[in-house]
């Protein structure tokens, strides 16, 4: 006796802009936002759609600084601000992604083995060094920039931002494998074709030196520039770790992330 076996089910409609900012929040901040979609296709639209969360957390960082001049804290108090505001959004999870990888890339061990390190839940030697020269270098930064005016000390904080999930857009790129068959590093790895990944890297850099001509045109120049070096270092570390680790995993696109927010911070500090 045969029997017919079940018609396959219908396939899931096309995810819409609105699924990939939300898969993009969702995963990204801890900002009250229902992922309605966890497939490669929303994550494809998730991984485009991070820098504008980029840009919110960026915005609200900006914000708490601005408010620090305002209630009469110096540069460097307003600084701290903006350096705590992503963290608190993020729930610190690019900031442990960035120690996990720290410690996995020091630990010298093989592949499997510096993965299960970056597991774990401690955090060793060199994701503590990594992090307080990381956070420092933050701080220092716009503290710098604070100091010179409110203005650009806002920008930098928006920018920074922005070029960090600019650098998971890129990272989430065709070509890139994960490290694991499971975690956020297999649901975006790869989901992202290059050519997308392209336009979004050029859309953000000018956006960015549109934004900083508002200053001045020098400062054009120097905050597309920042955008540029913020991605060539995280595309550096993003190589190191394909290298070490045979792809990425979830703390490898947060250590992306902070690796590039600090690379552009810095950058935005150089030159006067």
């Amino acid at each position: 006796m045969s029997t017919t076996p079940p018609p396959p089910p219908p396939p899931l409609p096309a995810p819409s802009r609105l699924d990939g900012l939300r898969f993009a929040f969702g995963t990204l901040t801890v900002l009250p936002v229902r992922v309605t979609r966890w497939d490669r296709a929303a994550a494809r639209g998730g991984m485009l759609g991070a820098p504008v969360a980029g840009l919110v957390v960026g915005g609200c960082a900006a914000g708490a600084g601005w408010a620090a001049l305002l209630l009469g804290a110096g540069p460097l108090l307003a600084a701290v601000a903006s350096v705590a505001v992503p963290a608190v959004l993020t729930r610190g999870l690019h900031l442990d992604g960035l120690a996990d990888t720290a410690d996995g890339l020091g630990s010298g061990r093989p592949a499997e083995d510096a993965l299960r390190i970056m597991k774990q839940s401690d955090i060793g030697p060199f994701g503590v060094l990594t992090l307080v020269l990381v956070l420092l270098a933050q701080a220092a930064a716009l503290a710098q920039l604070y100091g010179a005016s409110w203005a650009r000390g806002a920008l930098a904080a928006v920018v920074a931002a922005v070029a960090g999930r600019l650098a998971l857009t890129l990272a989430a790129r065709a070509g890139v494998d994960a490290a694991r068959p499971e975690g956020l590093g297999a649901a975006v790895a790869g989901v992202v074709p290059v050519r997308a990944a392209s336009a979004a890297v050029a859309a953000v850099t000018a956006a960015a030196a549109a934004a900083g001509a508002l200053i001045g045109p020098y400062d054009a120049v120097r905050t597309a520039l920042a955008v540029v070096l913020a991605l060539a270092g995280a595309e550096l570390l993003l190589r190191r770790c394909v290298r070490r680790f045979g792809g990425v995993t979830g703390d490898v696109f947060g250590g992306l992330a902070e690796t590039a927010t600090t690379t552009a911070l810095v950058a935005l500090c150089l030159g006067g």
